[in-house]
């Protein structure tokens, strides 16, 4: 069996590729098994790209079963199974086998962008890097968006307009807007409603701005139905007025939506 400190070297090169891949991990045995628990592989579309389950049948129905869930079109983030060797494997030795596969594509990436590097984004971005997406914070202030913690999962991006980002964001990605103030989140807001439908789209304010953004969007000329889909105020309703509760409400509100667009398991 590889090292985990390979595994995970194989695994973060082949990642900051964008490489379709499905890890497999053995998580169980009973009886004869030619793997150990724990044992890992990474499966790309093209086959095997690093370690072992074993070998054989049962590597091979790991291999072929991984392939399968990277060709669908289905949003699946990851399944088990539990395998008989003789029944279900075809080996002459008795005993079962249990694996778990995660599939990790591009397009099933979970992406958040954050419109605004002030109080409540410099604690809602080291939160939301806590977690497994990729995050993209933009701000015309550079003092404000140097201030963000780097990492590989973070895009920090300067840019004193910042329609143009919003117009490159893939269409599956999670977009907040919590930059200075209504002046520099309406325009945002009006492009993503014109041009996109988001699978979460929200503003930072209270009901009150909500009001106005609705009425701002109908004067401009906006179906009704369009300038009601989004959300303001932006966060769960809890916590008290600060930047860091804030930030809590506002990633668990994304954490739900994001289980209804990805059709995690309850």
């Amino acid at each position: 069996m590889n090292s985990f400190e390979e595994f995970c070297a194989a695994f973060l090169k082949f990642r900051e590729q964008k490489t379709p891949l499905v890890v497999v991990t053995m998580t169980g045995e009973r009886g004869h098994a030619p793997q150990d628990v724990g044992a890992r592989m990474l499966v790309g579309t093209d086959g095997l790209l690093f370690g072992t389950v074993g070998g054989g049948k049962i590597e091979k129905k790991c291999i072929d079963l991984a392939q399968e869930y990277l060709a669908s079109q289905e949003r699946v983030p990851h399944q088990s199974f539990t395998w008989n060797l003789k029944r279900d494997i075809g080996m002459s030795c008795g005993g079962e086998v249990s694996f778990f596969f995660e599939i990790l594509k591009p397009s099933m990436e979970w992406k958040v962008a954050l419109f605004g590097a002030g109080h409540i984004v410099q604690e809602l971005a080291p939160l939301m890097l806590k977690l497994d997406c990729q995050l993209t914070v933009t701000d015309p202030r550079s003092e404000w968006v140097s201030k963000l913690p780097d990492s590989p999962k973070l895009s920090k991006q300067v840019a004193s307009d910042m329609l143009p980002v919003l117009d490159e964001l893939p269409d599956d990605t999670f977009v907040c807007m919590i930059t200075m103030g209504h002046s520099t989140d309406y325009p945002l807001l009006k492009r993503a409603l014109e041009t996109r439908r988001f699978p979460y789209l929200g503003v930072l304010g209270s009901k009150v701005k909500r009001i106005k953004m609705e009425s701002e969007l109908r004067e401009s000329g906006m179906n009704i139905t369009r300038t009601k889909e989004f959300f303001c105020p932006m966060g769960e309703d809890y916590g008290k007025n600060s930047p860091a509760e804030i930030a809590i409400s506002i990633a668990a509100q994304l954490l739900q939506v994001r289980r209804e667009f990805f059709g995690d398991p309850s």
